[in-house]
């Protein structure tokens, strides 16, 4: 069984169209949140993802923007909210409200959540990568970072797809993964997309340039 896994999206509808046409025959398709936030379309990215019936965990900027709770955000980040708050629709901030923090899929095979096993907003980076996250679960999906890693254990995979909207690795292109449940592999993928047109929707929407010129930089 072949697993397509996304994670921070973070609004940004080309890069998502670029990663779904990009994406080979799979049988599943999860998400490790982070559907909106940044990037100038939040509600065209909670369609695509909600449409196709993603099972898909709560990021930070999805608490953010159900909750209205942005405070503890840089400046960036916080228009990001305001501007998906003033674009979703009440069933798309309500489909957003609803999501879990943890997940578990396909006979409990896959965990999913967006930071940590035990915080959803702790950053867990490849060099706190370890089999001692795993649980029962043969592999636990975590977003957050924007940085594409995985490793793979006597214990099971441990992986995160990196970001799909707004990657930080110093890869610009879109990241994602393909997850082989049948024998425990990841094939770490990444995509261009036009960051260009990307920036030029954050300048007409009146988002800080800054969300856009760093996509350039993939960080």
């Amino acid at each position: 069984m072949k697993v397509g896994v996304l994670s921070d999206v973070h609004s940004n509808e080309i890069a998502l169209e670029a990663v779904l046409a990009d994406l080979p025959d799979v049988d599943a398709l999860v998400c490790a949140g982070d559907v909106v936030g940044y990037n100038p379309w939040p509600a065209e990215c909670v369609e695509a993802i909600r449409t196709r019936g993603v099972p898909t965990v709560m990021g930070n900027h999805d608490r953010a923007v159900a909750t209205g709770t942005a405070f503890r955000f840089n400046a960036m980040a916080k228009a990001g909210v305001e501007h998906a708050d003033e674009r979703l629709s009440d069933d798309q901030r309500a489909w957003l409200a609803e999501l879990p923090d943890e997940r578990r899929e396909f006979d409990d095979r896959v965990k999913i959540v967006h930071g940590h096993p035990e915080d959803p907003d702790h950053y867990t980076r490849p060099h706190e990568f370890g089999p001692d996250l795993l649980g029962e679960e043969d592999a636990l999906i975590m977003g957050h970072t924007h940085v594409q890693h995985h490793e793979v254990y006597d214990e099971g995979v441990v992986l995160n797809p990196g970001s799909v909207g707004q990657p930080r690795d110093s890869d610009p292109r879109a990241a994602y993964a393909i997850l082989d449940l049948d024998d425990l592999t990841v094939e770490e993928r990444r995509v261009e997309y036009d960051i260009e047109a990307v920036q030029r929707a954050v300048e007409e929407a009146g988002l800080p340039s800054r969300i856009g010129s760093r996509l350039a930089e993939g960080r």
